[in-house]
């Protein structure tokens, strides 16, 4: 017997009714320019003007919105390298309860600030010999807290997949979906809701060419762990695939695209000058793959998730200048 997907379509609708009112419906920008050059018709949903500046909070507030009264007297804790810390220190305070945020010391001063800012207490490790998984679970069951991770949990990825769902409500059919893939809770909820609406759609996913955890993972047909890798996106930054996501994301997913950070460079530079955004290089990681050619065999009409925005000003300028 086939065994049963950790999260249904019906998981995603269930969640983007859940997040109605509170989570923005963010935008849905398109570019001449920038069909021309790719050759197909590209439809951008820009999570970079989600509440915390990415699609994070649609997870993290759809499971702590699932919590008991009981657990939220608790607390929530969480680990994250900024963007999952943002939000579930927003959805803490939404929910009237309190957050502690496993934080990397090397994590971007920006996404620090925010996380404090929200009201959480931050507590840091080194991400280069420590591992974060064990530290959150311990930090939650020492303080008694409720740890919501920042992709390997069926509401976090069903909140994630309503991004998906709202492209896709605006835009129609479309032929491919491209995502960035980091832990790949924001692919697996994507692709399961673009399947469940248009079962031809292909969904490809996007990783700096540095951590290729998922490619590798889905090419051995088993997660495969790489060495923390060093790249501009930070929150694509990690060594292995979610144990949840990744059975999902091998039965659902068409494939992966690489790019150098170079190419990610190029993508963001090009979102200030023709889309006016700013994007955070993890968000721009699909547009990278779509202007670099790495997505094979272009289709016509092509949605791309991007995913954030949270990069302090003197870091864009340095990446765009250079």
């Amino acid at each position: 017997m086939a065994a049963v997907p950790p999260v249904s379509f019906d998981d995603v609708r269930e969640a983007a009714a859940r997040l109605e009112g509170v989570a923005h419906r963010t935008p849905v920008l398109t570019s001449r320019t920038l069909n021309s050059l790719v050759g197909a018709e590209v439809f951008i949903k820009a999570e970079n003007f989600q509440r915390i500046g990415a699609f994070k909070f649609r997870g993290a507030y759809n499971a702590a919105a699932q919590l008991s009264p009981e657990q939220l007297t608790k607390g929530i804790a969480a680990y994250s390298s900024g963007n999952h810390a943002q939000a579930t220190a927003l959805a803490a305070r939404e929910l009237g309860t309190t957050a502690v945020i496993l934080m990397p010391e090397d994590a971007p001063r920006s996404k620090l600030a925010a996380t404090a800012g929200y009201g959480a207490e931050i507590v840091t490790y080194d991400r280069y010999t420590e591992d974060r998984t064990s530290l959150g679970h311990a930090l939650a069951e020492d303080r008694g807290l409720v740890l919501i991770p920042p992709y390997d949990h069926p509401h976090v990825i069903a909140g994630q997949g309503t991004a998906a769902l709202e492209l896709l409500e605006e835009t129609g059919p479309l032929d491919a979906l491209v995502v960035p893939v980091g832990g790949g809770g924001l692919i697996a909820g994507s692709a399961t809701a673009a399947t469940a609406l248009h079962p031809g759609i292909r969904v490809i996913g996007v990783e700096p060419e540095a951590g290729d955890d998922t490619k590798r993972s889905l090419e051995s047909g088993a997660r495969v762990t790489i060495p923390v890798p060093r790249t501009i996106a930070d929150g694509q930054a990690l060594s292995t695939p979610g144990e949840i996501t990744f059975p999902v994301n091998q039965r659902l997913v068409d494939g992966i695209a690489l790019v150098s950070d170079a190419e990610i460079v190029d993508a963001l530079r090009f979102a200030f000058e023709r889309l006016k955004i700013v994007l955070e290089p993890s968000g721009a990681t699909p547009l990278a793959a779509l202007l670099a050619g790495r997505v094979d065999n272009p289709p016509r009409r092509i949605g791309v998730i991007a995913s954030g925005g949270n990069i302090d000003a003197r870091r864009f300028a340095e990446l765009v200048a250079g």
